[in-house]
């Protein structure tokens, strides 16, 4: 299989944590949420197919840190978003590639 090149759409927001159905399985983020960052290179950001059981969470080999350019090279959608504030929760409106506030 051909590793898709990364391309730089998002400079310098740091690390978030993603479940690995989105890097590994090419799932498309359904849930996201900005919390206050845990150090300074934090975004703040974690990303969720949305479709995880709690048990899936739990489990810290299904979570992988990355840098958001990376969730942003496998879900372009999340882009729009990426500069609001922390405590913001979005969800994305199905069968699109919008996302709305929750």
């Amino acid at each position: 299989m051909e590793m898709k090149k990364m391309e730089s759409l998002v400079i310098g927001m740091g690390f978030c944590y993603a479940t690995k159905r989105i890097v590994e399985n090419k799932e498309k983020v359904g849930y996201m949420y900005r919390e206050i960052p845990e150090d300074f290179n934090d975004s703040g950001w974690r990303f969720f197919t949305g479709t995880e059981s709690q048990e899936y969470v739990n489990n810290p080999d299904n979570i992988g840190i990355y840098d958001v350019n990376t969730i942003a090279n496998y879900d372009c959608s999340i882009i729009p978003y990426l500069n609001s504030s922390f405590g913001v929760e979005f969800e994305r409106v199905l069968e699109s590639n919008t996302f709305k506030r929750i």
